[in-house]
């Protein structure tokens, strides 16, 4: 295995091609799962590795029961160009021999899916596999050519397989990290990728110009009566359940996934994914009666160097007891509304719609509102975050606050114990992925809770107390 990760080494050097990082697991580094697992395989958990590899990695766990087709979506941080050099790695750690199936998706320029077979040897070791996309598997076109921002990883597949017809179901464990490829967009002089840096110097003539994300996080929004939210999107409030029934927070209405979670100064932020323009948010199972709600909030960050053409417009769409849209009402910012689209600084959007006019359009009626769709059409580098909608009420009493909450040992691998000054009502602790794992009534300013059974890794503790909310990280080693 070691003398052909050299030769394929060798021959990435000699023509030319650099193997980039194009999906970790890190905090900032990730893509992420894109919604949830499919052909009920297990939800793949973010946790520490182990052996030679003991940063955060991706547990993908097989289901003898599920289809043999079963597998997850991810999202690429940075999109790969396969019109050369169609070879990518994987870094994958199995106790046995296993053969699986990847997919690059989301093509431009070539096929839109393509496949390639992947394969570990087993010996509970840390091996860098290599898969190359120029061959027709699972009925997916080839060879690969362009550029793709989806990668899929199915848990199954068999040596010499060409469809899933001749596959069994094992149970079966495995990791994955560091995903690499030829990078799809430029490179900065300094070797910092277009769209990735964090303020580095570019240098040089032949540069372009390097995108700065935000260095701060959104704007905290302030402590509202639970009552009076209806959260999609903020760690501030208890967001939709986007995991109940046909309710899927990045639908795909554009052609693949919109967005990738990320850490900005420490807050989960919404990265616009390149080449896709709206996000479609669908919570037909948990429909919203919105009509005594009087205001939307959203944030956003845009660095473009050119605004114009850019939008950023919010849509709800009510059902109006169909199951299909009759009306809508939406939320149209640009560079001539107020407010506007601003450079390289948050733009915090609080507005009423109890009535047309300025940024809001459209219709009104919203007691059955099932969708809510982004438009981000001509915005190539963009950040989002904190969208909800309210009724302009805030709570008197805003004593529960992160700094009057005690959380020890942290990092801790059994037990966390909480106290405050405030009584807390509940606690919930939830994965990266945004998945809860915990959810427990307490009732009490003093209490500790076990965690042993978790995975290692990181994770967020929501502690609410007379409907506020304060959340922290929390590290289980």
């Amino acid at each position: 295995m070691k003398k052909i990760t050299l030769l394929l080494m060798l021959l990435s050097f000699s023509y030319g091609f650099s193997q980039s990082l194009v999906l970790g697991f890190e905090t900032g580094e990730s893509g992420g799962v894109n919604g949830g697992p499919f052909g009920n395989g297990p939800a793949p958990i973010v946790e520490m590795g182990t052996g030679s590899n003991t940063t955060q990695v991706l547990k993908i766990v097989g289901n003898p029961s599920g289809e043999v087709w079963q597998g997850i979506n991810l999202t690429l941080n940075s999109s790969v160009n396969l019109t050369t050099n169609k070879t990518m790695t994987m870094d994958v750690f199995s106790d046995t021999p296993i053969t699986f199936l990847v997919k690059v998706t989301g093509g431009s320029g070539g096929p839109a899916i393509v496949a390639a077979s992947a394969s570990h040897t087993g010996g509970s070791t840390w091996q860098t596999v290599s898969f190359t996309f120029d061959t027709a598997l699972d009925g997916q076109g080839a060879p690969a050519n362009g550029t793709y921002n989806g990668f899929v990883i199915h848990t199954y597949w068999a040596p010499g397989a060409t469809t899933f017809a001749t596959v069994t179901k094992p149970a079966r464990t495995f990791y994955v990290d560091n995903i690499k490829g030829t990078l799809a967009t430029s490179t900065c002089n300094d070797g910092i990728q277009n769209g990735d840096e964090t303020g580095i110097d570019c240098g040089g003539t032949t540069c372009p110009a390097c995108v700065v994300p935000p260095m701060t996080a959104a704007p905290t929004p302030p402590a509202r009566p639970a009552a009076d939210v209806v959260s999609i999107y903020s760690d501030a409030y208890t967001n939709l359940n986007f995991t109940t029934g046909a309710n899927n927070f990045d639908a795909g209405w554009c052609g693949g996934a919109a967005t990738t979670q990320v850490q900005i100064a420490g807050n989960n932020t919404l990265k616009k994914n390149l080449g896709v323009v709206c996000q479609g948010i669908d919570f037909q199972s948990t429909r919203q009666d919105l009509t005594s709600f009087t205001h939307i909030h959203f944030d956003f960050y845009v660095a473009d160097t050119d605004l114009t053409g850019d939008v950023f417009n919010v849509k709800l769409v009510d059902f109006a007891g169909t199951n299909a849209e009759v009306s809508a009402l939406e939320i149209n910012i640009n560079g001539g509304s107020t407010p506007q689209l601003i450079a390289n600084q948050w733009v915090s959007v609080d507005v009423p719609i109890t009535a047309l006019g300025g940024v809001v359009a459209g219709n009104l009626t919203r007691s059955d509102v099932a969708q809510i769709g982004i438009t981000t059409a001509m915005v190539d580098n963009l950040w989002y975050d904190n969208l909800y909608l309210h009724k302009n009420t805030v709570l008197s009493n805003e004593t529960f606050t992160a700094s009057n909450v005690n959380m020890y040992p942290n990092p801790t691998n059994s037990t966390v114990n909480i106290n405050s000054i405030e009584n807390i009502d509940s606690v919930s602790i939830m994965n990266i992925l945004g998945q809860t794992v915990i959810n427990k009534d307490v009732n009490s300013n003093d209490f500790s809770l076990d965690i042993s059974e978790l995975n290692n890794g990181q994770y967020f503790l929501r502690l609410n107390s007379n409907n506020t909310t304060v959340v922290k990280k929390l590290i289980k080693n």
